[in-house]
C-alpha cells in the first residue's frame, strides 16, 4: 500500500510541490532504470531526511550535508544502472552519502570532524589490517565476506551499536540514548565487539 504525502523538491532540482505517493524501493529503482526524473523525486522524498542526517553527522553543516544529499541523488543516477539495488536502496545511497561527506571533511579540513573521525580510525587500528590509510580498508572490509560474518554472528542489540558506531558515526552518548542504554555499557559492547573482530581476523590470517 503506498502512502500520499507532500513532495518538494529541494537542491539543483526544480521545485515543485504537488501530492505523491511514496514507492517501495523495487519501484523506483525501476524509475532509475528507465531514466525518469520522478526516481530523484522518490528517493528525496523517501530517503532525504535520513540521507541528511547522515551527512549532518559527519560534516556538521546543514548547508554542506545539503549538497552531499542532493549529490548523492546524483551519483545514484550515474549508478543505476547499472546497478540495481533493489533490495537495499537505502544502504546503496547512505554508502555514497558517507563517501560525499567524509570527502568534504578531508577538502575543507574541517579540524574538529577531522579529530573525531581519527577517534574512530584509531579503535578500529586495533582490529582492522595495516593501519595505514585506515578508512580505505574499513570501507573495503564493510562489504567483506570477513566482516559481514562478524556482525551477522552478533547479537541484535551488539550489532546496531556498533553499526551506529562505525558506518553511521554515532557518538557513544548518541548511541546510549537511542538504545536507552548506559554509556559504560555502549564502550564495553564496542570494546569486546572489536576485540571479538580482532580475534576473528587474526584467525583467517590476517596480520594486525
Amino acid at each position: 500500500m503506498v502512502q500520499t504525502v507532500l513532495y518538494r523538491v529541494r537542491g539543483p532540482f526544480k521545485s515543485k510541490r504537488k501530492e505523491r505517493s511514496v514507492l517501495d524501493d523495487s519501484k523506483i529503482v525501476a524509475l532509475y532504470l528507465r531514466r525518469s526524473e520522478e526516481a530523484i523525486e522518490q528517493t528525496a522524498e523517501k530517503y532525504g531526511s535520513r540521507l541528511r542526517a547522515l551527512s549532518y553527522r559527519i560534516v556538521e553543516d546543514s548547508q554542506t550535508a545539503e549538497e552531499c544529499e542532493n549529490d548523492t541523488y546524483m551519483e545514484a543516477w550515474s549508478a543505476i544502472p547499472p546497478h540495481e539495488p533493489r533490495a537495499h536502496l537505502f544502504a546503496f545511497l547512505a554508502r555514497i552519502t558517507r563517501h560525499l561527506s567524509l570527502n568534504c571533511c578531508r577538502d575543507r579540513s574541517r579540524l574538529k570532524r577531522s579529530a573525531y573521525l581519527c577517534e574512530l580510525s584509531t579503535e578500529l587500528e586495533q582490529c582492522i589490517p595495516s593501519s595505514d590509510d585506515v578508512q580505505r580498508r574499513i570501507d573495503g572490509l564493510a562489504l567483506g565476506e570477513e566482516l559481514n560474518r562478524f556482525l551477522g554472528a552478533l547479537s541484535e542489540e551488539k550489532r546496531n551499536i556498533f553499526v551506529r558506531r562505525y558506518w553511521f558515526l554515532d557518538s557513544v552518548p548518541a548511541i546510549s540514548e537511542r538504545f536507552a542504554i548506559s554509556e559504560s555499557k555502549v564502550k564495553t559492547v564496542l570494546f569486546r565487539c572489536r576485540e571479538r573482530l580482532r580475534k576473528q581476523l587474526e584467525t583467517e590470517g590476517y596480520t594486525l
